[in-house]
């Protein structure tokens, strides 16, 4: 099985009171923090910036493809990217839509896979996505994104702690990932395989998560803080997903969704740039 991989509204001044209770100090030094806005409890992760080889290195083996080469060293600035992929509680806080709504406007048969506030939101297209971090950053004051395609490698591989493995967090996809397997058909909530090297979650697995790149073949003359492509008719999503086999949950393997599309394993998670 391969498969891709507001309400009413609350006035200006609530929101302004909401986000003024859900900042915190944590960025300005560096550290992990949780972002409390409409209670949220969006766990975000700092992730330091610094230099790693992007793309089919040495333990990716003969899964690497074409796509993922050739392997490059990308310099990042330093970041923060959530601890969990965005549930269906946080997506309904800030969008005011569930994902049987979602499904209703998808025109898919595929169904519902699970739903409930601790699952991966899923049925929304690259636009929603951006569309979230946007009402977010709004509501905030911060300034919410996709992660790029290298801000996502980088995280999923540990950032400055990693280790080299195939997947996030290990080389044993089992530990840290759900794929699909005999016994595992499903979505799952979010966080129930162990973290990777710096204490996130899912990167491996559960559903793919859309990333702010166009996508195209690498261009190797993108090495610092690279942003893909320039334009392309499609998006890249990374991470693989419960509906999966276990290669395409390697840190490097690169999708290729269209911007439209709603599926029932391919969500996102988000970055915060400071």
């Amino acid at each position: 099985m391969k498969i891709f991989g507001i309400r009413p509204g609350l006035t200006l001044c609530l929101l302004a009171v909401l986000a003024s209770c859900g900042k915190e100090k944590a960025t300005d030094s560096h550290r992990d923090y949780v972002e409390n806005a409409l209670g949220l409890k969006l766990d975000m992760v700092y992730v330091e910036g610094g230099s790693f080889a992007m793309g089919a290195t040495e333990e990716q083996g003969e899964d690497a493809l074409d796509n993922e080469k050739p392997v490059r060293t990308v310099r990042l600035d330093s970041y923060y990217i959530g601890r969990f992929e965005i549930t269906q509680g946080q997506w309904e806080k800030v969008m005011g839509s569930t994902v049987r709504d979602q499904w209703a406007v998808a025109d898919i048969d595929f169904g519902i896979s699970e739903e409930g506030d601790a699952f991966p939101m899923y049925y929304i297209t690259w636009e929603e996505a951006v569309a979230f971090c946007e009402k977010l950053s709004e509501l905030t004051g911060r300034h919410y994104v996709l992660p790029t395609e290298a801000q996502w490698e980088y995280a999923a591989r540990g950032g400055r702690k990693a280790q080299p493995t195939k997947y996030s967090g290990s080389d044993i996809l089992d530990e840290v990932g759900w794929y699909y397997t005999e016994n595992t058909k499903r979505l799952q909530l979010v966080g129930g395989k162990s973290s990777n090297e710096l204490g996130i979650y899912d990167m491996s697995g559960n559903v793919w998560e859309y990333c702010a790149d166009y996508y195209d073949m690498y261009d190797p003359s993108q090495t610092d803080n690279p942003t893909g492509a320039e334009t392309s008719p499609c998006r890249v999503s990374r991470g693989g997903s419960w509906a999966d086999v276990a290669s395409h949950c390697r840190v490097s393997y690169r999708a290729t969704p269209l911007p439209n599309f709603r599926l029932l394993n391919l969500g996102f998670r988000v970055a915060m740039i400071p």
